[in-house]
């Protein structure tokens, strides 16, 4: 990638792999490019870099007061790993293994269970030659050369290789999914996104529908409230008459109405009683019939020997709803309305689903 074309830095954390340890191979870690912006951050491809997981084979080690110094080689090239140690693993163990006395070998001597404590973490810490490691940490360049500040490391068990393969076979998918992939990040400055748009629209849509307590509407009644989204949209056309031809920007305004009303559908707050030419949408909340209808239901139905115990069931309530009412009455809906009859005291939920008429 060209210096030229990198990342403003502002925008580093839109990208998850920024924030991720990025499980990359060594000869990718040891190739990538350093940001001309700010020191050690680097780029695979067009992804902001900083922190990486790597699991391989120690290959050298040195030890040092205060860190240990492992070369770790994961069959694609080798990194220097930075291990520091920590207070527990600077100090020495006495030599004689804190043998307990004699009267205490058959009870809890808290002294020596420390001791064994401190001794498993040091073996676990400190690897040899050909040992299996696992580190994660901060990338750094040091001398001209490109190593590992670890923040996390461990030796893995892995007699029969099922960790390696494992991970071989976690890191190939992330390249193909993640990594090799461009970013792309899209100017918010510039337009706002369809998402947003279609968020606003609905919002404005409810919004409208609570404050003027409508019953039921037609989409060319409540379009004109959408036109703040589209400036250049010229004034509605009449009921029944066809916007001006050529007019792009209006035609986004229909299809952003028509979106906004499938997404009100799914979430129940509006419905339609009958799927006709003649668009009519009944909103929920304000519909009396749909609302009696339902309370009807249950209040007959929980007479029932079958119900009397459990209640009524939402699905057995949700098709009742459907031959009495109308068939377009979705789940989604029913629920809001068995939400609003609960609020006002008009039925009681026995159980997770389950409804019952409240009797006082």
């Amino acid at each position: 990638m060209d210096p030229a074309e990198e990342l403003p830095s502002m925008l580093w954390g839109l990208d998850p792999i920024f924030s991720a340890f990025a499980r990359l191979h060594v000869t990718d870690i040891l190739h990538m490019r350093e940001s001309c912006q700010v020191p050690d951050i680097y780029f695979y491809k067009s992804h902001p870099i900083h922190k990486v997981d790597v699991l391989g084979t120690v290959v050298y080690k040195r030890e040092r007061e205060d860190f240990f110094c492992y070369g770790v080689d994961d069959g694609t090239g080798v990194i220097n790993c930075l291990c520091w140690k920590n207070d527990p693993m600077k100090e020495e163990l006495d030599s004689d293994g804190g043998k307990p006395s004699d009267d205490l070998q058959h009870s809890f001597n808290l002294a020596v269970e420390v001791k064994k404590l401190k001794q498993a973490q040091q073996t676990h810490f400190r690897l040899e030659i050909g040992e299996l490691l696992r580190v994660r940490g901060q990338v750094k360049t040091s001398r001209q050369q490109r190593e590992m500040m670890a923040s996390t490391y461990y030796k893995v068990n892995d007699p029969v290789m099922a960790v390696q393969i494992e991970w071989m076979s976690d890191v190939l998918q992330l390249y193909r999914e993640f990594y090799d992939k461009p970013l792309h990040l899209q100017n918010i400055s510039a337009s706002e996104s369809p998402i947003t748009s279609l968020s606003k629209a609905t919002q404005i849509i409810k919004d409208f529908l609570e404050q003027k307590a409508v019953s039921k509407f037609r989409p060319y009644d409540i379009q004109d409230i959408l036109q703040p989204l589209f400036p250049s949209c010229p004034e509605v056309a009449p009921a029944g008459q066809e916007p001006v031809a050529g007019s792009s920007t209006c035609q986004q305004l229909h299809v952003l109405l028509k979106e906004a009303l499938q997404l009100l559908q799914d979430e129940g707050v509006v419905y339609r009683k009958v799927k006709s030419q003649d668009e009519v949408y009944f909103v929920t909340a304000q519909d009396k019939d749909l609302l009696m209808a339902v309370k009807d239901i249950i209040r007959e139905d929980s007479k029932r020997e079958k119900y009397q115990e459990k209640g009524c069931h939402i699905l057995h309530i949700l098709s009742s709803v459907r031959q009495r009412h109308s068939m377009n009455v979705s789940k989604a809906v029913l629920e809001l309305v068995l939400k609003s009859l609960e609020c006002n005291s008009d039925i009681i939920s026995t159980r997770d689903n389950y409804f019952t008429y409240f009797i006082i």
